[in-house]
C-alpha cells in the first residue's frame, strides 16, 4: 500500500474537503422518521440511509475519496481490495467510471446479489476463504501479479475520510441536538469517520457502535486495549465480518463512547421491523443499530439519536407471485 494515504491521522478539516471531492459521484442520502418506531423504543430515531446511496451502500463514499486521491501513476495498473461486497462493489463502480481495471477480493459466501454489483460494474472477482487472513493474503498475491494499488475497505486513511462524510450531512440535515450516533462496526472505517467529524463538530453528542455477539472482537478490543482477532465468520451481519485495523482502532480506542452487542434473533427481528415499518431494504449489518435500541431501551429513553443504515444489498428470496 503507498505511503500517501498513511501519512496522519485525518481531521475534520479532511472530511470537509473529501466531501466537496466527493459529491459528485454520490447522493446525500435522506433522514427518514417512523412514528412507530419511536413509540416502541421511546427515543426520536433518525434514519440516515446509506441504504439508497449509490451502489447501495456508504461504502461509495470512502471508495470514492480514495480514488480521486490516487494519482496518474497509482491509477495504471488498477485498483484492488478484498470485500464481503459492499466496499468491492464500491470501488468497481469507481473504477468504472476513470476506466481502470479493478481486482475484488471476494470470500466464497459473499451473497450473490453483491457478487452481481461487483461484476456490474466490471470488477474482476476473486475468490478466496472467508477469514480475514485469507482475504488479505489473497489480495496481497493479487497484488504482485497486477501491479494494482491497494485500497483497504476500512484501514486507509482515504476511506476514513470518505465515510465521515455521513457525519458532515447528519448535522447538516438534523438541525437540532443529537444524544447519540450509532452506526454499526467491524472493520471500524465508518465508526472512525464519523467519530473525527462528530466529535469536532457536537463534543457533546456520544457516538457508539452496535456489534454482533458473535462478531464481537471490537467489543474485545477497546477492553483489551489492542486489535483482537476476527471472531469465525458466521454471524448473519456479513458486512461487519472484519476485525478493526490498526488505524481505525487507534481512533475508535480514543473517541469512541462504547460498543452495544447485539444477538442473532435481534439482529433478524430489527431486519424485519425496518422492512415492514419503513418500508425500506436494508441488509442485516445496517438493522443492529436498532437491535441495539431496542434491547437497550432505558438508555435511549427520550433521546435523539441518528442511525446509520448502512446498506440494502441483500440477497431477496420473497417475489410475489400472480
Amino acid at each position: 500500500m503507498s505511503s500517501s494515504n498513511q501519512q496522519k491521522q485525518p481531521t475534520v478539516e479532511d472530511i470537509l474537503q473529501a466531501h466537496q471531492k466527493i459529491k459528485p459521484y454520490i447522493h446525500q442520502t435522506p433522514i427518514i422518521t417512523c412514528t412507530s418506531l419511536n413509540q416502541l423504543v421511546g427515543a426520536d430515531l433518525y434514519f440516515k440511509c446509506e441504504n439508497f446511496q449509490k451502489g447501495g451502500s456508504f461504502k461509495s463514499r470512502g471508495a470514492a475519496n480514495a480514488i480521486l486521491s490516487l494519482s496518474k501513476e497509482q491509477k495504471k495498473n488498477g485498483v484492488g481490495t478484498h470485500s464481503s461486497g459492499n466496499h468491492g462493489g464500491a470501488l468497481a463502480r469507481m473504477a468504472q467510471i476513470f476506466q481502470i481495471p479493478s481486482y475484488i477480493i471476494m470470500p466464497f459466501d459473499a451473497p450473490n446479489s453483491k457478487k452481481r454489483s461487483v461484476q456490474n460494474y466490471g470488477g474482476k472477482i476473486i475468490e478466496c476463504g472467508a477469514t480475514i487472513a485469507d482475504r488479505e493474503g489473497t489480495l496481497e498475491k493479487t497484488r504482485k501479479e497486477t501491479g494494482c494499488e491497494i485500497v483497504h475497505p476500512y484501514n486507509d486513511y482515504r476511506v476514513i475520510k470518505g465515510q465521515g462524510t455521513i457525519a458532515l450531512e447528519i448535522y447538516q440535515q438534523i438541525q437540532k441536538p443529537l444524544d447519540f450516533i450509532i452506526t454499526p462496526v467491524g472493520g471500524g472505517g465508518l465508526l472512525s469517520g464519523i467519530l473525527i467529524a462528530s466529535k469536532a463538530i457536537s463534543p457533546s453528542t456520544k457516538v457508539i457502535a452496535a456489534e454482533p455477539f458473535l462478531a464481537r472482537d471490537a467489543y474485545l478490543s477497546l477492553i483489551s486495549g489492542k486489535v483482537e482477532p476476527q471472531f469465525p465468520p458466521k454471524t448473519i451481519a456479513d458486512g461487519i465480518r472484519a476485525n478493526l485495523g490498526d488505524k481505525t482502532f487507534d481512533i475508535i480506542k480514543d473517541k469512541c463512547d462504547g460498543i452495544l452487542l447485539v444477538e442473532e434473533q435481534e439482529i433478524v427481528d430489527a431486519t424485519n421491523l425496518i422492512w415492514q415499518r419503513m418500508k425500506i431494504i436494508v441488509e442485516p449489518t445496517s438493522a443492529t443499530v436498532l437491535a441495539a435500541v431496542i434491547k437497550n431501551k432505558e438508555l435511549f429513553k427520550g433521546k435523539s439519536i441518528a442511525l446509520v443504515l448502512t446498506g440494502g444489498n441483500t440477497d431477496i428470496e420473497y417475489k410475489p407471485k400472480l
